[in-house]
């Protein structure tokens, strides 16, 4: 599942494709504000992202999208 965090006072926003489902990711976002502290959240290749919680602006979760590869004609 693809990730983006948008983080106040930061000029862009961070992007991870993570392992876990749009279930689990959402849920690990919802007990990090509720309990305060930290998010944290690893992507495929093993990476940690941790954010402060009272940093964050927005999450959004979403599944990648496949990108159309060559041309296509319409008729």
């Amino acid at each position: 599942m693809e990730v983006k965090i948008g983080v106040q006072y930061a000029p862009r926003e961070l992007v991870l494709e993570s392992k876990l489902s749009s279930k689990d990711l959402t849920e690990a976002v919802e007990q990090a504000v509720s309990e305060g502290g930290m998010l944290r959240l690893e992507d495929e290749k093993g990476r940690q992202v941790i954010v402060p919680t009272e940093k964050i602006a927005y999450v959004e979760i979403a599944s990648p999208s496949q990108r159309a590869v060559g041309f296509t004609v319409d008729s």
